[in-house]
């Protein structure tokens, strides 16, 4: 009897690999877009092997944490290595997300049958700004610990039970020595949870098959082909065929992540802040206190939306909505077709408004704020929340293309 033989008896091995790589059928026509899934768990796993590793030398204590993470930038041995690729990596990980999501609005990843597999994959999104959160604080620089009694004050805006909310997340009346050990926990935790999450997205992806380009289900069309007689007309196995082809994918974005990684750590400012070089001192505020870039968006957003009462609850409830909209995406869009090859100029229009003005929010969220500012802020939410909002409407109006019954090369 072989070793995976008696493995197989005990463990279904070659069941596992069989139903999620070497049968699992992909369409053949996956393009640069399909990269980032696979990249997207990659940077989670280096995520968490340097957190390991960092948590190794990191000290949870106000009096300590600033110091371990000079200590582990200078005197552990590689160190400073580790410590830029968990922050680079921070910052990867949210871009690779946010070019996953993109693809998956750009072809219609989230129409059925895959409504339920779009729906992990935004608690997925919502685990990792947790995550980023938590962390966020650890370094327990000035940006860092500024930003974070921002971020917690915000939910002390929520009526009637605000105050006890932010004392209960923070542990304390102010942002404190409890407040970063718990912190730093969850922080330790959520990754993990984070993990499971991700597997559940695979079973779910495994279940109703990948989306392509086309937007069309691969069973369509004559069956079998020469992998075997049931398989998909226009399918592939995806070992060997995309697990190699991700390898390109992989080197692609190591040479990127190594460039930042090693030359430019910082990138200006947006990865890491200058004010994060400076201990935490709760008696100096920094002359402006913004998050890192991948919440600034929302940021905007929540600025962009005037108070009432000097309550700045209107605004994080707009910030929340702006991002539990995603949730309801599979139901907004009535178009006939899914992928962007087959819809209209109405909906492409649209999608370049919506890129656009993220971008443009980001931008906003690390400016300190302007009456002009405010004003293009607040043009700029409009036109964000308008996208999915008026989808219903302009996604069954807008003028689509015959779609093909097969996959196209």
């Amino acid at each position: 009897m072989s070793l995976l033989s008696w493995i197989d008896e005990r463990f279904p091995a070659t069941k596992v690999w069989n139903e999620h790589l070497a049968q699992y059928y992909a369409p053949k026509n996956f393009n640069f877009w399909y990269f980032f899934g696979s990249l997207a768990m990659l940077v989670l796993v280096s995520q968490i092997l340097t957190g390991v590793w960092l948590a190794m030398n990191y000290k949870p204590d106000a009096e300590l944490a600033f110091g371990s993470v000079e200590y582990i930038m200078r005197d552990v041995n590689w160190g400073w290595l580790i410590r830029y690729m968990h922050s680079t990596g921070a910052s990867a990980f949210f871009i690779v997300i946010y070019l996953h999501m993109f693809r998956g609005l750009i072809y219609g990843s989230y129409r059925q049958p895959r409504e339920l597999l779009w729906i992990i994959g935004v608690i997925i999104y919502v685990l990792m700004m947790a995550t980023a959160f938590m962390g966020y604080l650890l370094p327990w620089g000035q940006m860092s610990f500024w930003g974070a009694q921002v971020i917690v004050n915000l939910f002390s805006a929520v009526p009637f039970v605000g105050e006890e909310l932010g004392i209960w997340i923070r542990g304390d009346y102010v942002i404190s020595d409890v407040t970063l050990n718990r912190f730093f926990a969850l922080h330790f935790l959520l990754p993990f949870l984070l993990v499971a999450v991700v597997f559940i997205h695979i079973v779910a992806l495994h279940k109703v098959g990948s989306n392509n380009p086309d937007g069309i289900e691969i069973k369509k069309g004559p069956k079998g082909n020469k992998w075997s007689d049931t398989a998909p007309a226009d399918g592939i196995p995806f070992h060997p065929y995309y697990s190699v082809k991700d390898i390109a994918g992989v080197v692609g974005f190591l040479f990127l992540f190594a460039l930042a990684m090693f030359f430019a750590p910082e990138m200006g400012g947006y990865f890491l802040e200058a004010p994060n070089f400076e201990p935490a001192n709760p008696m100096k505020t920094p002359e402006h206190i913004a998050p890192v870039w991948y919440f600034t968006p929302f940021y905007a957003i929540l600025r962009a939306i005037p108070s009432i009462g000097g309550s700045a609850f209107p605004g994080v409830v707009a910030m929340g909505a702006a991002i539990v909209v995603f949730f309801f995406l599979p139901w907004l869009d009535r178009s006939p077709v899914k992928s962007i090859r087959y819809k209209g100029l109405v909906f492409k229009v649209w999608i370049g408004i919506f890129v656009v003005v993220f971008f443009v929010l980001g931008y906003l969220g690390v400016q300190p704020s302007t009456p002009a500012k405010t004003l293009l802020a607040q043009i700029c939410t409009a036109l964000y929340f308008a996208f999915f909002l008026l989808m219903p409407i302009y996604s069954k109006m807008d003028k689509t293309k015959p779609v093909p019954e097969r996959v196209t090369k």
